[in-house]
């Protein structure tokens, strides 16, 4: 019991003690030290909050210390709010740091652009003052947008989960008003939700647009309704997530896809950049080969969790595109439909998880739970794979696959490629529509060469001076790369002529 007591009077001493100050402090002095001088807090679009940024202060010497005043310079009507060692404020009173020590202020901001006299909004955070007065500045970029909320007349939108075989899910959205049918490059377009074009109607994506997406959020292109994507080599349209951190400039999955549902038509997407989504493009419905559900040219999708185009007994013809990392596939033509490429790119590296599906996939089935409870496969006509001067390269042991189950048509021609094809499994070795040396589908391909990109990991794909694509394309059309490079004389294969890449010093 005398044992219990004395422990119970040991733990009483250390509580109260440790809820009190009990060592003295000397006034700052002016000799803070801070993580930086300057606290940048990226670009903000105007009345949506900003992450939080944070900041260290340092008190280096050997004895505690009090800073009498932390504050914003403007006060109360700043648009910066701080938060000192978990206290939130603009003004702080006498805030100690121990010898040796340090404290976080975070930093976060909302500002309305209308309530600023510049779109570079300024502040700065005041330490002590008279003599001893240090200072860090606040810097962050105000941009005014044009926002689409789902608003009063949202609508709930049953599509199928993202993925090959997912579950039904609903999304809130609302449809687009006549007023909203152009997006213009003088204000970035900001969606919350889903933006749904309805049907008969056409959305117009006007050169140097810049699309940004909420998370969760979205374009649909409805039954009957078109997209037309007008970007140009000089002004191309971008799509992306509305986070501007530098931060996030390579996160995926940021926001859902741009979908052209069932019965959507002529949809046409020219010098887009798309990504960091979780399926960069969806596209469902059979069109034909003459008169595609989409046409797509010299665009780049990059980055997306899932998939970077996803076909669904689609028709869609693609010249000078680039698809590169994606959680699953690049691109996937499934349930049959029709698909035309010529000087393509698929490029998939994708290091943030286990992947194992190719960055190619071309089937023409789809799987189902009959009221049974068994899994059933029905096939769907593939009228066309065709791949002309394409490059299917990225960090798997194969990145082409045809998947074909007998009972529909089963079309497709792969000439003048370069295919990483390397497969372990003798399963997928011995698919007869893998069989590149005595199958009349395949001409002049390259398999397993050297791609030679400029920077893989950061999805540059344009080909050096060592790539075993060059001069090996046969002739098409298309007499300019992505780039605008002439290549009517001696073209390679893929979306870029090749150039001497700078060596590093």
């Amino acid at each position: 019991m005398r044992y219990l007591l004395a422990l119970l009077l040991c733990v009483v001493v250390v509580s109260v003690s440790s809820c009190r100050k009990d060592f003295e402090t000397l006034p700052s002095f002016g000799q803070l030290q801070f993580s930086k001088d300057t606290v940048f807090l990226d670009t903000v679009f105007t009345n949506i909050g900003s992450a939080t940024f944070n900041l260290k202060v340092y008190n280096r010497g050997n004895k505690p210390i009090t800073i009498p005043r932390i504050a914003l310079e403007n006060g109360e009507s700043s648009n910066y709010r701080l938060n000192v060692d978990g206290i939130p404020g603009k003004t702080f009173e006498a805030i100690d740091i121990l010898e040796r020590d340090s404290i976080f202020i975070f930093v976060e901001t909302t500002v309305d652009i209308n309530s600023v006299p510049d779109p570079l909004y300024t502040d700065r955070i005041l330490f002590d003052n008279g003599d001893n007065q240090q200072d860090v500045d606040l810097v962050t970029l105000v941009r005014d947008a044009n926002f689409i909320f789902p608003g009063k007349d949202a609508i709930s939108m049953k599509i199928d989960s993202l993925t090959l075989d997912g579950e039904p899910t609903t999304l809130q959205g609302r449809f687009l008003t006549d007023d909203e049918l152009t997006f213009s490059n003088n204000k970035p377009t900001v969606i919350y939700g889903f933006a749904a074009v309805p049907a008969n109607k056409t959305l117009t994506i006007n050169a140097g647009a810049n699309i940004f997406f909420h998370d969760n959020s979205g374009l649909i292109v409805d039954n009957g309704a078109t997209l037309k994507v007008n970007g140009t080599l000089a002004e191309k349209v971008t799509f992306e997530g509305d986070r501007l951190e530098s931060s996030f400039d390579d996160v995926p999955g940021q926001w859902a896809t741009i979908w052209m549902r069932a019965g959507s038509k002529e949809n046409e997407i020219k010098h887009a950049i798309i990504k960091n989504g979780i399926v960069g493009v969806l596209v469902d419905s059979i069109g034909s080969s003459s008169s595609p559900t989409l046409t797509i040219e010299n665009s780049e999708i990059y980055n997306n969790s899932s998939y970077g185009i996803l076909a669904r007994q689609a028709a869609i013809t693609g010249n000078n595109i680039v698809i590169g990392d994606a959680g699953q596939v690049s691109f996937a033509g499934t349930v049959g439909g029709a698909y035309n490429f010529t000087h393509c790119t698929f490029a998939n590296y994708w290091n943030n998880s286990l992947r194992q599906l190719p960055a190619v996939l071309i089937n023409n089935f789809f799987t189902f739970t009959d009221e049974n409870g068994q899994e059933t496969a029905e096939t769907r006509d593939l009228t066309a794979a065709n791949f002309i001067n394409c490059i299917f390269e990225g960090n798997n042991d194969f990145e082409f696959l045809l998947d074909r189950l007998d009972g529909s048509a089963f079309n497709y021609l792969v000439r003048n490629s370069l295919i990483k094809f390397n497969p372990t499994s003798e399963e997928i070795r011995n698919i007869p529509e893998m069989d590149f040396e005595g199958n009349v589908f395949y001409r002049d391909n390259i398999i397993n060469g050297f791609a030679d990109f400029r920077d893989q990991q950061n999805n540059d794909f344009i080909i050096g001076q060592d790539s075993d694509a060059i001069n090996r394309a046969t002739s098409s059309s298309f007499s300019f790369d992505i780039l605008g490079v002439d290549r009517s004389n001696a073209p390679d294969i893929g979306a870029y002529q090749h150039i001497e890449f700078e060596e590093e010093e």
